[in-house]
């Protein structure tokens, strides 16, 4: 089964963030960075359930080389993605979004 991906509003403020700050940086690095979410995001639509839960029912997916975690739910057969968050940040900040 593959689930539908729903992205909120406040993880795509998150993830145009995190870009902005990478491209900064350097140029087409926050390309790169938006690369590797897609790739997780994938990853969420065919096997959500093997990550971890973190914080009542929301789990968390490791982003590959960035430090970065996406948060989500997942609700019948839709990943609810909550928060795309630097690894470093204070997680009361997302879990106020579940």
């Amino acid at each position: 089964m593959t689930y539908a991906v729903r992205i909120r509003a406040e993880a795509e403020g998150d993830l145009a963030g995190a870009r902005a700050w990478y491209e900064k940086r350097r140029k087409g690095l926050g390309d790169e960075l938006l690369s590797c979410v897609a790739d997780r995001l994938q990853t969420l639509a065919e096997s959500p359930l093997a990550f971890q839960v973190v914080h009542r029912d929301v789990r968390r997916a490791l982003v590959r080389r960035f430090p970065y975690a996406v948060l989500f739910v997942v609700r019948q057969d839709t990943v609810i993605v909550l928060a795309v968050f630097h690894a470093s940040r204070n997680p009361a900040v997302w879990q106020r979004r579940g």
